[in-house]
């Protein structure tokens, strides 16, 4: 099976080197806003109206986010059986929606701050700087939920090298333009927070001409040789509209159910102050760093399943799921050793107030916890992807929401940091909330663990 392995570690490794710029765009639009202000104490404000500005788009790409995984999933089967006229349908009802969600998007976007802030608990100051955010950056919401399209097409086909270039030229154009913007460069003295989004902005609309210029040159000729703009607009009459719509309304449901959590677990930690906030921002993003890691093998896992299950080779599935696990459980464990030696290191590279690094130290142990439990569920998440069985993947979804907030209410009434707020708590809270995300994984992995050791046939042919 080397060549099994080869073929893994070819569609990994890009989607690694990709997946990471993820959460570097977020870590770095933090520790921007985290050395802005810090002779005048600013520094946990302004961190605090980043992340509850990245959480409402956290939200917004959550429950869109079924666009990148349903078109990886079918378009791998496509490529499977060599149906490049099945893969061609899939990108233009993808791409479709990414654009009719984002202009509805920009359209109610006063309404979207508004509920956001009905539920929302924060200072006054923080949800003015959030609301700032999120009105500058909504303007790349069509470059950014387009890319999820062309990123699970891409992987679909077997290409996660499109897919990185597209992610890194993202990642870098937004390093430098919001740094150029909030600093300034020269005699010019930038402008400050705003930059920040105003430099995500730019850097979405780089990414997705990068990739159209990608699809233009490279499947053009192979796939849309023969595809006009009718026939694109036709695709909503043929047969597989039904499995489209069927596909990915599972998988709305399942990121609806992980935007739950993740706006969950922001709005609750903004509930005990600005220091709980930041603190517990700074710990989401270096906790789940390893996440993508895993994830570049769990789209490995996805691209693969879904070709051989799409060219009828059940026993290279098994081999293909089995490969997957091993690959990502080395790296969570590499991630464990990681965390544990450079936490403190991470934190100051995050941000230059030591109140907020000293206040951080108290959740190390959740930051070498949440790999071991977390890979499984994430590993899973790309196998069933690309069996496209999204109703199981639905239901474990179902399953982890209630598992998070079954342990934020129980054993935060016990400790009485669901009824109170104040400082005498945030310790407490904290330690509750990474316990219940914690929980969310673990019912996860032991829910698709379940269905695949038991109901093998709910993969078709995995008998």
């Amino acid at each position: 099976m080397k060549g099994l392995n080869k073929d893994i570690l070819k569609l990994a490794l890009p989607s690694i080197l990709a997946n990471i710029t993820i959460p570097i765009l977020g870590m770095v639009d933090i520790a921007i806003a985290g050395h802005l202000d810090v002779k005048n104490g600013e520094s946990a404000i302004l961190i605090g109206g980043i992340t509850i500005g990245s959480m409402i788009f956290d939200l917004i790409y959550f429950s869109v986010g079924f666009l990148r995984a349903g078109t990886g999933g079918l378009t791998a089967q496509a490529y499977g059986r060599n149906d490049f006229q099945a893969a061609a349908d899939t990108f233009s009802r993808s791409i479709c929606i990414a654009l009719a969600s984002s202009f509805f998007l920009l359209a109610i976007q006063w309404i979207v701050v508004q509920l956001v802030f009905l539920f929302v608990e924060c200072t006054p100051a923080t949800q003015e700087l959030a609301s700032t955010y999120f009105y500058i950056r909504i303007w790349a919401a069509p470059a950014a939920i387009s890319l999820m399209a062309f990123k699970g097409w891409f992987i679909g086909m077997q290409d996660t090298v499109s897919s990185m270039m597209s992610d890194l030229t993202v990642v870098f154009t937004n390093m430098i333009a919001s740094a150029l913007l909030a600093f300034g460069i020269g005699s010019w003295d930038g402008i400050g927070f705003k930059g920040i989004p105003a430099g995500t902005v730019i850097a979405q609309y780089t990414g997705l001409a990068l990739a159209i210029t990608v699809l233009w040159k490279k499947y053009r000729p192979m796939v849309f040789h023969h595809y006009t703009i009718r026939k694109a607009l036709n695709v909503y009459y043929s047969p597989g509209t039904r499995v489209f719509f069927q596909t990915n309304g599972d998988l709305f449901i399942r990121s609806a159910c992980f935007a739950g959590i993740y706006m969950g677990f922001t709005t609750l930690s903004a509930k005990y102050g600005d220091m709980a906030l930041a603190s517990s921002a700074i710990i989401m993003k270096l906790m789940l760093f390893f996440s993508y890691f895993t994830d570049g093998f769990a789209y490995a896992g996805e691209a693969l399943t879904g070709k051989f299950f799409g060219a009828g080779l059940p026993a290279m599935v098994r081999q293909t799921i089995r490969k997957t696990f091993i690959w990502s459980m080395s790296i969570a464990l590499l991630f464990v050793i990681i965390n544990g030696v450079f936490a403190i290191p991470l934190f100051k590279m995050m941000t230059s107030d030591l109140a907020i690094v000293e206040f951080s130290k108290h959740f190390i142990i959740w930051m070498l916890l949440v790999p071991i439990f977390g890979c499984p569920a994430f590993v899973w998440d790309g196998i069933y992807i690309g069996a496209t069985c999204t109703h199981e993947m639905r239901n474990s979804s179902i399953w982890s929401v209630v598992g998070f907030y079954l342990i934020w209410f129980g054993i935060g009434s016990i400790y009485g940091v669901v009824q109170e707020t104040g400082t005498i708590h945030e310790l407490e809270a904290l330690h509750i909330l990474l316990l219940s995300y914690t929980m969310h994984l673990i019912v996860r992995t032991i829910y698709q663990s379940i269905i695949y050791s038991k109901k093998k046939g709910t993969f078709a042919f995995l008998k």
